[in-house]
């Protein structure tokens, strides 16, 4: 192993390339002002904030939280922690505040980074209602902070101290046998597990993908996925490893803005991001004059034949050749544009992309490097190869890396990327694990040309094409308490949001009626009656309230026809037969997307 820790594989680098930089980012206070840190800058504060951590006698073990969307603080505050051999637990941004308290209590967290006031307001109230949560340090220096618990980031990581023979001391003493983090993934009952992840599990990675992804210390990638997301997590790491550049984005929603003035030449995406922006695309060509559709048609269909020669690295006939050159030109670069004038290629993983959408953009000249991962595996599982994929698969399986097909057609990966375990939940550990291998809950195959493919998911957790976890049980039995509802089942796996198709319990309705003073013929009026429709909507807000946006139910959907054994929606044991149940409704379920 090269080195022992992330932190070091960081000073090692710094050392190499100094005054280089490393990061780039927006001013917090103007968001038109490109900051920037060096290599050297990024060494000496984490050296600082560690000897601050040091002095408040945070040491190895020591569960510390950050809980703010992408920036530098949150770079620095992570390589911070692990450079005293701490563990690093991330909260996503948009976490609720009974999410927090859940990994706060179990974690028995003392210190917390945060980033902006709706992180803050959440910490103060896990100050008052958790056992362990003691202190706040706030990146926002503009902030008001009217708790003596409190501290903005600046002025903690400028306290006067010198624990520079403390640290050296700790990071010799560094292993890769260290755990690094506890990221937290929804289970299957809507409780909340822990993946402990070793410092060996990232390192591992880096020569891994060094042979497989075409990345140098001259590429600007940019972050604007999750920090507290194993992909964007991980691929950060891989950046810093090959010398190259991170952009960190602070606002993800406005990346389709901010790309054409950044400029990246690689950056991570989900499925999500490329389904909005070929809606985005497809909006915007139907404005045009149809001779200018049968332009851009004829190029795309140009770039779906070079596609199909490039995918094996077969060299074009001369005629193509000329007509890539034309559709170059009308559409192709244009197209391409719109990720900014430096764009070659971005990895995408996280959820299923629809075969359609990753076809269209290697048609445009964008690779799309599709490929497989779990947090449980460190994400690096497999990914497409730049000179030979099939598009149905997800790439080949990484160098360095296990995977084979167990019972059931089940995905089965074994490695030095492989978890150590669910925080406190020895039972589910030993229940993902058999032999050393991880159980991934997917099902799918090995192709003929030796390719992974994932068919479907076995385990009943549902992902949404932002790389969403969601357990529809959790959300099922959280809505059931609403007595109108007599049965439902959420959909939302590979959906840009979650859904639900809703039997309701018809003498409930019809009280609702006439509550309301609603005349009808029939009872399938009722179920499509607007002021219906808004009564119940109104009160499943105020159920979902706890949870967090990514998880609640956007658009549902009433059913008149209950689910039974006798339609095959139901098992004999009474348990939902949810793909039936999807497959019966698909044309109700893609009318609410």
């Amino acid at each position: 192993m090269e080195f022992n820790s992330i932190p070091e594989m960081i000073r090692d680098r710094a050392a190499k390339y100094q005054d280089r930089v490393v990061l780039k980012y927006r001013d917090r206070h103007a968001k038109d002002t490109i900051m920037s840190k060096t290599w050297n800058q990024l060494a000496d504060e984490t050296s600082k904030l560690s000897q601050v951590l040091i002095s408040e006698s945070y040491s190895k073990g020591d569960n510390i939280g950050i809980f703010s969307s992408n920036c530098p603080e949150w770079i620095i505050s992570d390589l911070a922690i692990l450079d005293i051999r701490a563990v690093t637990v991330p909260f996503f941004s948009t976490a609720s505040r009974e999410q927090c308290k859940y990994i706060v209590d179990e974690t028995g967290m003392k210190l917390m980074f945060v980033g902006d006031q709706v992180q803050l307001d959440i910490a103060l109230w896990l100050l008052e209602n958790t056992g362990s949560l003691q202190r706040i340090i706030v990146f926002n220096d503009v902030l008001e902070l009217k708790n003596a618990n409190c501290i903005l980031y600046k002025d903690y990581l400028n306290e006067p101290v010198d624990k520079k023979e403390q640290l050296t001391k700790i990071r010799q003493s560094a292993t890769v046998d260290d755990l690094a983090t506890i990221l937290y993934t929804s289970g299957t009952t809507g409780e909340p597990k822990g993946v402990m992840l070793r410092h060996e599990s990232f390192i591992y990675t880096f020569p891994l993908h060094k042979k497989r992804l075409d990345l140098n210390e001259n590429d600007l990638s940019m972050a604007f996925l999750p920090l507290s997301h194993i992909f964007e997590r991980t691929w950060s790491f891989y950046v810093y490893y090959v010398g190259g550049t991170n952009f960190v984005l602070d606002n993800p929603k406005e990346v389709i803005e901010v790309l054409p003035l950044v400029n990246p030449t690689i950056l991570c995406v989900v499925p999500r991001f490329y389904e909005k922006t070929y809606e985005g695309i497809l909006t915007e060509k139907n404005r045009w004059p149809a001779y200018k559709q049968k332009i851009f048609d004829w190029s795309i269909n140009v770039g779906y034949q070079v596609s199909s020669y490039r995918q094996n690295s077969n060299p074009l006939p001369g005629l193509l050749k000329l007509k890539h050159t034309i559709a170059e030109k009308l559409v192709l670069k244009k197209l391409r544009s719109i990720f900014g004038k430096n764009i070659r290629s971005t990895p995408c993983s996280g959820a299923k992309l629809p075969l359609h959408l990753l076809k269209f953009f290697h048609a445009a000249g964008i690779f799309v490097n599709y490929g497989y991962g779990a947090t449980e595996t460190t994400a690096t599982v497999s990914c497409f190869k730049t000179d030979s994929y099939e598009f149905e698969s997800v790439g080949s399986v990484m160098p360095g890396v296990e995977v084979k097909i167990g019972e059931n057609n089940e995905i089965l990966v074994k490695g030095k990327t492989v978890f150590a375990g669910y925080y406190k939940k020895p039972e589910e550990t030993a229940e993902s694990m058999i032999d050393g291998w991880y159980r991934t809950g997917d099902e799918g195959n090995i192709s003929a040309l030796g390719n992974l493919v994932m068919t479907d998911r076995i385990k009943d957790l549902m992902k949404t094409s932002v790389g969403k976890y969601v357990s529809p049980q959790k959300i099922e039995t959280l809505l059931g308490q609403y007595s109108l509802i007599e049965q439902l089942v959420v959909v939302g796996d590979d959906r840009k949001y979650v859904t639900a198709l809703i039997v309701p319990e018809m003498g409930k309705l019809k009280d609702l009626a006439e509550m309301y003073k609603i005349e009808y013929e029939n009872e399938r009026e009722l179920l499509n009656n607007e002021q219906i429709i808004f009564h119940i909507k109104e009160r499943m807000e105020r159920l979902q309230t706890s949870l967090p946006n990514y998880e609640k139910v956007k658009h549902f959907t009433l059913l008149e026809e209950p689910f039974t054994i006798e339609n095959n929606m139901l098992t004999s044991t009474l348990k939902t037969k949810r793909r039936v149940i999807e497959k019966t409704y698909a044309a109700l379920i893609d009318k609410m997307y």
